[in-house]
C-alpha cells in the first residue's frame, strides 16, 4: 500500500469523512470505517438494512455521502455524519408511510437523525427502505 492510500481519510465539519468519489461497495465501506466513534456502528448497521433489503442494489460515494440506489431507477437514500447525529436522507420521503419524522427545505425529502443515545427502530427503517427503492430517485 502507498503512502496516498494508508492515510486517514481528513474528517469535514462535523465529522463527516472526506472520500474519494467511486461506485460499488469499496468506497461505501471506506466511508463507514472512516466514520468517527459511535457513528462508525450505526454506519455499519444502516449500510446492513439497507443492503439485506434490497436486491439489486447500487452504491456510490458522491459528494462525501454514501448513496443507495437501483440502476435506471436513480438514487433512494443517502447518509452523511453530523456533528452530534447521523443524518438518513429519503430523497422521496414525503411519499413514505409513515413519514420519516425530519421535514426538509426540499418538498419531496424527509430525513431520520439517528443520535447516540436514541435507538433507532430497525423495522420502521427497513420499512421505509423497502418503499423508497420502489420509487424513482434521484439520478445516478
Amino acid at each position: 500500500m502507498d503512502e496516498a492510500n494508508s492515510r486517514k481519510p481528513r474528517l469535514l465539519a462535523g465529522g463527516n469523512p472526506q472520500i474519494p468519489k467511486g461506485s460499488g461497495h469499496t468506497p461505501v465501506r471506506a466511508y463507514i470505517e472512516a466514520m468517527p466513534g459511535w457513528k462508525r456502528a450505526v454506519g455499519h448497521r444502516l449500510n446492513e438494512l439497507i443492503t439485506e433489503a434490497v436486491p439489486n442494489l447500487k452504491k456510490s460515494v458522491k459528494w462525501n455521502s454514501p448513496l443507495y440506489g437501483i440502476e435506471d431507477q436513480g438514487w433512494f437514500l443517502g447518509i452523511h455524519c453530523f456533528t452530534k447525529y447521523v443524518k438518513v436522507a429519503f430523497f422521496r420521503g414525503a411519499a413514505l408511510c409513515p413519514l420519516p419524522p425530519g421535514k426538509s427545505k426540499q418538498q419531496d425529502v424527509r430525513y431520520l437523525d439517528i443520535h447516540e443515545d436514541h435507538p433507532f427502530d430497525e423495522a420502521q427503517f427497513t420499512d421505509w427502505v423497502k418503499q423508497a427503492s420502489r420509487l424513482p430517485g434521484k439520478s445516478m
